[in-house]
């Protein structure tokens, strides 16, 4: 008789105190919990009954990523998925043909595996490192999953998707944002301050993270030898000029 079946089997008030649900406590609601629907339903609606019923696949998932707890956050998210499918995206193009194709007798998981590792390296040079899972996500689906004649269109079509879904969940976010935004002076009027300033942190989130992994390879770190970025305080401040970030 194991552990559990014991459990349920004995005669004692209130059993569930025994068990792991006793230290369960429910999330706080916030205003993420309704606002990621709120945009999944509008980017919905807007692909059935303004683009002819459109697939709205990516565009959803893009929306779903935009969303986040104030504007920076779902900008990141966002960027991160709209880099992603843009990267790997358009490298599936000529690596798919590669694959069925295998030129030069060349095994198709060759080009495989290559086409991957340009998906990771180009993400590296654009300095998206967090945008890498979202690029082999999509250069994994759009390989197995989309004809040879259709390739190319639907690659387009998903990263304009993609982007469409992300845009629609920052306006909804200027529409009704969260106290913390509301608290910053977030407005239409303020958009493309509130992105600049969101596009330099996610950069600087980025350069530490590769800079964790530098460390963990005993690599040296380059932001204490003097090169690195110094985390914007404000909004309107950019990162210096001389980082090349």
């Amino acid at each position: 008789m194991g552990p559990q079946e014991m459990l349920d089997r004995a005669e004692v008030e209130d059993k569930w105190m025994l068990t792991p649900m006793k230290n369960f406590k429910s999330p706080r609601l916030t205003a993420r919990i309704w606002r990621t629907p709120l945009a999944v339903m509008i980017t919905a609606l807007i692909y059935k009954h303004l683009l002819d019923g459109r697939n709205p696949c990516f565009a959803l998932i893009g929306a779903a990523y935009g969303v986040g707890s104030q504007f920076e956050e779902g900008f990141h998210n966002g960027i991160n998925r709209f880099i992603g499918t843009f990267v790997g995206g358009f490298l599936v193009i000529p690596f798919h043909w590669l694959y069925v194709h295998q030129p030069f007798a060349i095994p198709n998981w060759i080009w495989l595996v290559a086409g991957l590792c340009l998906v990771l390296w180009c993400s590296l040079a654009l300095r998206a490192d967090s945008a890498i899972q979202p690029g082999m996500v999509v250069y994994f689906v759009v390989m197995f999953m989309v004809g040879e004649e259709e390739v190319t269109a639907y690659t387009i079509a998903r990263v304009l998707d993609t982007g469409a879904g992300v845009l629609i969940a920052l306006l909804l976010t200027m529409l009704i944002p969260s106290c913390y935004d509301r608290e910053k002076g977030l407005t239409f009027r303020t958009f493309w301050m509130e992105t600049k300033y969101a596009f330099q942190t996610y950069l600087y989130n980025n350069r530490k993270n590769r800079q964790k992994e530098q460390e963990n390879f005993g690599m040296k770190n380059v932001e204490e030898a003097g090169d690195g970025p110094i985390y914007p305080a404000k909004k309107n401040e950019r990162i210096s000029e001389e980082d090349p970030w």
